[in-house]
């Protein structure tokens, strides 16, 4: 908890912590903003789980970028954050779009896999492992992933031997 109030913390607050209300995300209308734009190599070199909490908890539900950091992708989708890997040309292409209009409407679908922007007559399929967007569709975080096989789980330990180690407790 908390992590979301670190993100950008070096540019959206001045050295008096106080808010620089320059920050483009305290901007309207990017201060509404649920999705990140952002260049190639996003996430690269964030190999803790902060960097994708910090963006969900500060309000983010995808980042669109040509290419992320393979770390940052995992982390991202088990914790809900929608990494949508586009061409580089489409990157550039919104990037500069945003620039020219920044209340332009960009639509992610997870179930097909593509982003739109239909003011732009774009959309561009993305890649996301089966696995990770079974994980997004249902809303599946690890434990929700690990409760959902709870059948088999029982299953499994109904015929275990007897002889092996239990996490059950005594009486």
């Amino acid at each position: 908890a908390g992590v979301g109030e670190g993100l950008f913390a070096e540019w959206r607050t001045r050295a008096d912590g106080t808010p620089d209300p320059e920050f483009a995300l305290h901007k309207a209308p990017w201060d509404r903003a649920c999705i990140i734009v952002a260049g190639p190599n996003f996430g690269t070199g964030s190999s803790r789980e902060h960097a994708a909490w910090a963006l969900q908890q500060y309000g983010f539900d995808a980042v669109i970028s040509p290419r992320f950091g393979p770390i940052f992708v995992n982390n991202a989708t088990k914790v809900g954050l929608v990494p949508v890997t586009v061409s580089f040309e489409l990157g550039e292409r919104l990037l500069r779009a945003l620039e020219d209009d920044p209340s332009l409407m960009l639509e992610i679908d997870v179930e097909t896999a593509t982003v739109e922007v239909q003011s732009l007559g774009v959309e561009e399929r993305f890649v996301l492992e089966p696995s990770a967007q079974h994980r997004l569709v249902n809303g599946l975080d690890d434990i929700a992933l690990t409760l959902s096989h709870a059948d088999a789980i029982s299953a499994f330990e109904a015929r275990r031997p007897a002889w092996m180690p239990t996490l059950a407790t005594a009486g």
